[in-house]
């Protein structure tokens, strides 16, 4: 389970941090995707910072709560984003989730605090 839940964490990580680096490094592909769903290309660079700042967050065992939660809300935005300019907006929702079953099957504490009930309410 805990291999499962790194796997998981290493690949959305990952994820992040080459898209932050394509971000902040400004590559042609980045400029014109953040500029064709309306924002402006002097946000890349920014956008790229923030997303590699998360993805250090999250990999780190002191802050990986912090970082999934950011992770969460960039993800949320990243929705609403597709969801205005009427694109497919399943990955980051997608993304979100397998962000936190990543860090839920790696910490056993996190299962501890949220864990599946066993038993039925009656």
């Amino acid at each position: 389970m805990r291999i499962t839940g790194w796997v998981l964490s290493i690949l959305v990580s990952l994820f992040m941090l080459v898209d932050g680096f394509g971000h902040t490094m400004q590559f042609a592909p980045y400029v014109k995707g953040t500029v064709d769903v309306g924002y402006p290309a002097s946000v890349v660079m920014p956008i790229g910072i923030v997303e590699l700042a998360i993805a250090i967050l999250y990999v780190i065992p002191q802050t990986n709560i912090l970082g999934a939660i950011l992770l969460t809300a960039y993800f949320g935005g990243a929705t609403a984003t597709h969801v205005r300019v009427s694109q497919p907006f399943y990955l980051p929702i997608v993304f979100g989730v397998v962000t936190w079953l990543g860090l839920w099957l790696r910490d056993g504490e996190l299962r501890r605090l949220t864990p599946f009930r066993t038993t039925e309410i009656r």
